[in-house]
């Protein structure tokens, strides 16, 4: 009985690998350091393999429209999957939020950004860095946040872009910007800044930065992608995104 049992559990777990797949996954830049978390956790509990690709969303949206072979997209906004769905690039009614953003003023040197953000108004600075707001949610979100505040203007000529917001925040980690709007996520470890100096941004000075995911066209068939959507949506992935600041 127990030599039965061995050998079924033998082939169960034949079964299993034979049923695993891989999904090939955009993920907006931002959300690089979690996904890889989460992606090694997806693996490890369903035996599907996440191969990712991190760049801007809306060079994401271009290349999916062009035909790039993308399965899930996680996209930096809320807009981008919503407009894939109505030109039938995403199968309908698969989004789902699976983070909200929080934008951060950070400087890689102590002191520089202070704790209310008045650095923008008495610009002790030579560059501030921003991700481009015609790609990147975040770097539209920055550009809310100075017009709010009445610097928008004034900072204009300072302004330095990155592609993404990956690309900005190595504008600023290496001093090429003395400070920059990047995201939460990339400068917190364990619910702390890790370094630096910081300014998280109030969520009423810019619209949410609501992050959803949406199963592509042709992921349409694939387990592996459906099942990432679901461990998205499930406890393990949840505490990783909180981790790294994300709200729900």
């Amino acid at each position: 009985m127990i030599r039965t049992l061995a050998c079924a559990g033998v082939a169960w777990a034949v079964l299993g690998v034979a049923h695993a797949d891989t999904v090939s996954v955009a993920v907006a830049a931002n959300f690089t350091a979690p996904m890889q978390k989460i992606a090694a956790a997806f693996e490890a509990d369903t035996g599907h393999k996440a191969e990712l690709s991190f760049g801007a969303t809306g060079k994401f949206y271009a290349q999916i429209t062009h035909g790039a072979p993308f399965q899930v997209l996680l996209s930096a906004d809320d807009t981008t999957p919503a407009r894939l769905e109505r030109e039938g690039k995403a199968v309908a009614h698969s989004r789902i939020t699976y983070a909200i953003g929080t934008l951060v003023l950070w400087s890689a040197q102590p002191g520089t950004v202070d704790a209310k953000g008045d650095v923008l108004k008495s610009g002790d600075f030579k560059h501030l860095a921003i991700a481009n707001p015609k790609l990147a949610p975040y770097g539209a979100a920055a550009l809310q946040v100075m017009e709010n505040l009445g610097v928008a203007t004034a900072l204009q000529p300072r302004l330095v872009q990155g592609e993404n917001i990956a690309q900005t925040f190595q504008f600023v980690s290496t001093g090429n910007a003395q400070l920059g709007f990047v995201a939460l996520s990339q400068v917190m470890a364990d619910g702390k800044i890790r370094s630096g100096s910081a300014w998280q941004v109030p969520a009423s000075l810019h619209e949410p930065i609501r992050q959803d995911a949406v199963l592509l066209m042709p992921g349409k068939d694939s387990a592996a992608a459906s099942a990432l959507l679901t461990y998205l949506r499930g406890s393990k992935a949840r505490a990783i995104i909180q981790s790294y600041g994300y709200s729900f």
